[in-house]
Parts: C-alpha cells; structure tokens; sequence
C-alpha cells in the first residue's frame, strides 16, 4: 500500500523542482523528503527521480505513478473534507430584541450557515415577551432578548444598568405627570418602571408608543419623553437621570440568550455557543 505521507513528498518535489524547495513547503528538512523518496522507491522497487547537481528529472516509472499519486491524494483530500462536513440541517428560527439586531449578531450567523450549508437561519425581530411567547408556542427556536429579573432559564450574555435617559440640555425640572416613551407589552423595560414610579408613588403618562429603538431614543433625545433604556444605549445627547432627580432606582437588564427544549438539540447548542463567542467578546448592546 502506497503512503500517502511519502506520495505527498514526492509530488512536492516535482511541483517545486527541487528537494530544497520541498522540504521549505512541507515544512520539514531536506534529509526527511529524501528519505521519503527513498521509502517510496523501495516500496515501488523502481527508481523514479534521477537527481543532478542541478535539477530533479523523473524517471519514466516516476511519469507513471506521478498521475496516480496527484489523483490518490486527491480523493484523500475530498474524503476528509465530505467527512468533516457538519451534517446539520434544517431551518432555525430566531427571535431577536431589537438591542441584538445589529452587524456583529448577523454575521456570526452568517458565518454559522456559511460553516453549515444545509443550515437555514431566519431572524424575526421584536419584544423579547412576544418572542418567549413565541417560543413557547414552537414558532421560534431561540431567543436572544433582555430580561429585569431573571423569569425563564438561559444563558446570562452580561448584564448592564437600565436608566432613565433623557436629553442631555432638557431642565432639571421634571414635569408632572411623568412623560414617558415606551415600548407596547409585554416589555421587560417597560414593566419595571412602570412598576417602580408606582411604588415610589410618582404619576406618569405615556407620551409615545414606540416601536423601534430609535424612535424611543428620538423621543428621549429631543426632551418629549423620559425612556427606561439600558446604558450602553444612551447616545450623545442623552443623559441618565439618578435619584438625585427623584426618579427610583432601575434594576439590571439582564441579556440572556434562551433556547427551545424542543428541536434538534445539537444544533441549536452549536449556533448558541457560536453567539455566546461572539457577544460576550464584546459585551454592550448596540443601539439600533
């Protein structure tokens, strides 16, 4: 049986011309790809290279086996890789907070469908409540989404201070009842302080129903509306406001990524563990 080591080596150095050449390119040293054709001529029992003090020509037994040799490992080559692919297949369906709907989460499953060609993967955007709900009813697969206190098992990404932002230049003043700027139910942020004003005993409106990010930071940004928001989102010209300004205390948002018990486990393990690499390398939610 022909080694595929000592076949390697001998098309190597044939390719470059040269011993010297091919050891360089297989990283070993020139006595090693010697021997190696050495073993290979005494397992063939023929010579197939004559070598000069200046170039390496191939005998006419060495013509024969050069053909064999590129097509044998070849196949070896395509072998490894079909046996090396994943076998993962099907479509996985996420469901996304919109604090987690930014490049580097669309690229690392990008690169996951890229890695896994029988992979599909779609995206569905939303509250972090609906998308449990959605889960729960064998909609979603896995969900990436804040929670104020932990309610349902997952893996904690990191957790960040919620605040109340507010432009930067409005007064200090704050107005009667309280405007706020909030995202419909069911909303982690939205429950928590709504809950907190209530034990404080402070009086608030809802100024403005929002459906995305930037329209919350919009309504925050321009002094309409007082938005609950985690920290990493307040852009320029957005403050937090503390209870030095009367407003209680917010708790952590805790960014959890939740997974189905049902579907294919080993799948969504691997995607999961792909996010977790990705995110908690560099943990700050991004605005939207």
């Amino acid at each position: 049986m022909l080694d595929l080591l000592l076949l390697r080596s001998f098309v190597t150095v044939i390719d470059e011309g040269s011993f010297t050449r091919a050891a360089s390119r297989l990283h070993l040293t020139q006595p090693a790809i010697s021997g190696h054709l050495r073993r290979l001529e005494a397992q063939v029992g023929k010579p197939l290279l004559q070598r000069t003090t200046r170039s390496v020509e191939v005998t006419p037994d060495g013509e024969c086996l050069i053909g064999y040799a590129r097509a044998i490992l070849a196949l070896n080559r395509d072998a490894m890789t079909q046996l090396s692919r994943s076998t993962f297949q099907g479509n996985i369906r996420i469901g996304v907070a919109e604090d987690f709907s930014h490049p580097r989460l669309l690229r690392t499953l990008q690169d996951f469908m890229q890695d896994n060609p029988n992979i599909e993967i779609g995206v569905r955007v939303g509250i972090p409540g609906d998308m449990i709900t959605a889960m729960k009813r064998g909609y979603v697969d896995l969900v990436l989404g804040a929670q104020c206190g932990a309610r349902e098992p997952g893996r904690l990404l990191w957790r960040e201070p919620l605040v109340w932002a507010w432009a930067s230049q409005a007064a200090i003043r704050l107005p009667s009842p309280l405007p706020l700027a909030l995202f419909p139910e069911p909303c982690p942020y939205r429950e928590v302080a709504l809950a907190k004003l209530a034990q404080s005993g402070i009086a608030q409106r809802t100024a403005m129903l929002c459906m995305s990010g930037a329209s919350l930071r919009a309504a925050a940004t321009t002094g309409f509306a007082i938005a609950p928001m985690p920290v990493s989102q307040l852009t320029p010209g957005l403050m937090a406001l503390t209870q030095e300004h009367g407003l209680p205390q917010l708790p952590d948002a805790e960014f959890m990524l939740i997974t189905s018990p049902t579907g294919d486990q080993a799948v969504l393990t691997a995607l999961a563990d792909s996010i977790v690499e990705s995110l908690t390398s560099h943990p700050v939610a991004e605005p939207a």
